[in-house]
């Protein structure tokens, strides 16, 4: 989740001059925009969540291996995103944002329910095609009508806010989830509903995924902000420009070229989200079947009690905590956002390894809330970094290819703890092997490039600084 620029030296893009005479918009407005960006938030990592409990139910009633299951909660998510996901976020930039944005939370609530109705493997795989795809404009379209709404020196707190969606998304689809899968094994292995047999958990795709439509609606009645720059700086190509090159830019074309002119401080930054986001987007997906097979006496319902009362501390501390480190980096550094996320990487990096190592469930479930800590304290200043270098004109899609390494990336994480599972370890009962092999891979890589990436964007912040920007 992206969060925007705090600090000295972090002064935002939107108060260059061209944007500097229009007259902001009401805040209370700005703050209903808010909520319904929360709320949209709140819907996608509910499903998420949820999903991810339902891994150990899926696996059993479909018979399939850990690898074919780490397909289901990762990669498949990303394949109509890969197609669509860069285009959709160019629609941010160029149509009214609460039009995309309420078409994308509906979408995404219809498929999540329609996961429910799956008659098979293949069907339920072909729901969650789209998932990714339906809320890829939801990061870059939320982050642009926000830095339209608010002052600079509102951003940091709204941007802090906003990851409220996130947090009580992870947070309360653990405790609802679970103990909506405790209710849905009272009903029986299968059920009846609308006239065809479903498995009785599918019930829970079904429920998680009705509040989409309502966080549709609510967009719908929220106001957009004009754009904080004159019409023309959001033309990627000139009107007369070949239908080819038009279509290239629509893509991301330019935006992937601006990042590529920029690449010593881009490509740390890039590199070390990929690295991290596939250990921890891997990981959440896995830690029911890890803690379900590694401990005696639990399920989904007392795993889902117990972890999500223990993120929904974590991460509101986390996001306090993180912010209020690199406030106080920034009155040190230039670098502060990255300096304090390579840091804050550090400690991840090692809560994480430590996890399936330890001996009880309780405490392997504290290293998991430890990791969301820290990965919540960094979000703050790691997307702050690409918030405050990304060009203005392009800033959605620029956003978007970012979002779009975390997404890919992260969906990646499944699949890849599944296949060293199923292919390397090869005995699926000790999960924790696989997580603690890909723990030892991925983190300490995406450490050493965040620490990598420092000096080149400080020289950066430096240069945008001498432009007046």
């Amino acid at each position: 989740m992206a969060i925007a620029p705090t600090g000295p030296g972090t002064v935002s893009v939107e108060t260059a001059p061209s944007a500097a005479t229009q007259p902001w918009p009401s805040e209370k407005a700005g703050f209903y925009a808010l909520f319904a960006v929360v709320f949209a938030t709140f819907v996608t990592f509910l499903d998420q969540t949820a999903f991810g409990l339902l891994a150990e139910k899926m696996k059993i009633s479909f018979g399939i291996s850990d690898f074919t299951l780490g397909l289901l909660l990762g990669p498949v998510t990303v394949v109509a995103y890969v197609v669509v996901g860069i285009p959709l976020a160019r629609l941010v930039d160029i149509f009214p944002r609460k039009f995309v944005l309420s078409a994308g939370i509906a979408a995404l609530g219809t498929i999540m329910a329609l996961g429910g109705l799956a008659q098979n493997l293949w069907q339920l795989v072909s729901t969650r095609l789209f998932v990714g795809a339906s809320s890829s404009a939801n990061g870059p379209g939320s982050y642009s009508i926000l830095v339209d709404y608010f002052k600079p020196l509102r951003i940091p707190l709204v941007f802090a806010l906003l990851q409220l969606g996130y947090i009580l998304g992870s947070s309360v689809g653990n405790i609802v989830g679970g103990r909506l899968i405790r209710w849905t094994d009272t009903l029986g292995e299968t059920i009846g509903f609308l006239g065809i047999e479903i498995f009785s958990w599918q019930l829970v795709l079904i429920m998680v995924g009705a509040p989409g439509l309502l966080a549709a609606l609510i967009w719908l009645t929220v106001k957009e902000p004009p754009r904080r720059s004159p019409p023309e700086a959001r033309l990627l190509v000139p009107p007369s420009a070949p239908f080819g090159r038009k279509i290239a830019a629509f893509m991301g074309f330019d935006a992937a070229v601006a990042i590529w002119k920029r690449k010593y401080v881009f490509l740390p930054l890039f590199v070390a989200l990929a690295m991290s986001a596939t250990e921890s987007q891997g990981l959440p997906q896995f830690r029911a079947p890890f803690i379900l097979r590694t401990y005696e006496g639990w399920d989904e319902a007392r795993l889902g009690d117990l972890l999500g009362s223990l993120l929904l501390v974590s991460m509101l501390l986390g996001i306090t905590a993180g912010g209020a480190f690199v406030t106080w980096l920034g009155k040190r550094y230039k670098d502060a956002n990255i300096r304090a996320t390579a840091i804050i990487f550090t400690c991840t990096t090692v809560v994480t390894i430590a996890m399936p190592l330890m001996p009880t469930g309780e405490l392997a479930i504290i290293c998991m809330a430890l990791s969301v800590f820290f990965g919540l304290a960094g979000a703050p200043a790691q997307n702050a970094a690409v918030q405050r270098i990304a060009p203005n004109e392009m800033r959605g899609q620029v956003t978007a290819l970012y979002l779009f390494m975390f997404t890919f990336f992260g969906a990646m994480g499944p699949a890849v703890i599944g296949f060293v599972s199923t292919f390397v370890v090869g005995d699926e009962q000790q999960i924790w092997k696989a997580i603690l092999i890909t723990a030892i891979i991925f983190l300490p890589t995406a450490t050493f490039f965040m620490w990598r990436g420092i000096k080149p964007y400080r020289e950066e912040v430096e240069r945008l600084e001498a432009l007046g920007l």
